[in-house]
């Protein structure tokens, strides 16, 4: 299994940007995928998760400014940002499990990670 994140950079506030994550050789049919952050000294924390029957969960944070989806199915994830704070800046991660239980999971139990995307949003 192999996700790659793309579209990371950095912008001023108030901007936007729509971050990519492209997904390989994940064949589970009910799954969880879902966007984390980490700012240094910061754990690391979830963004918004989407479930095999495209159920979607925004952190508070982000609720209204952040949008979770795919496209062909699970091959591609994608986070929609706008209205981008300081408060944003983080490596940005994408993350996908196998999942059967309803409402994805917001911790880090997922198997699989890409390496990150740098977010960073001046003011």
């Amino acid at each position: 299994v192999q996700l790659v994140e793309s579209g990371g950079g950095s912008v001023q506030t108030g901007g936007s940007l729509k971050l990519s994550c492209a997904v390989s050789g994940f064949t589970y049919n009910r799954y969880c995928m879902g966007w984390f952050r980490q700012a240094p000294g910061v754990e690391r924390e979830v963004v918004a998760t989407i479930g095999s029957n495209g159920s979607t969960r925004i952190a508070d944070g982000v609720k209204g400014r952040f949008t979770i989806s795919q496209e062909n199915g699970k091959n591609t994830l994608y986070l929609q940002m706008n209205d981008l704070k300081p408060e944003d800046t983080a490596m940005y991660y994408c993350a996908a499990r196998s999942w059967y239980f309803g409402t994805c999971p917001t911790s880090g139990s997922y198997a699989y990670w890409g390496q990150g995307t740098q977010v960073t949003v001046s003011s």
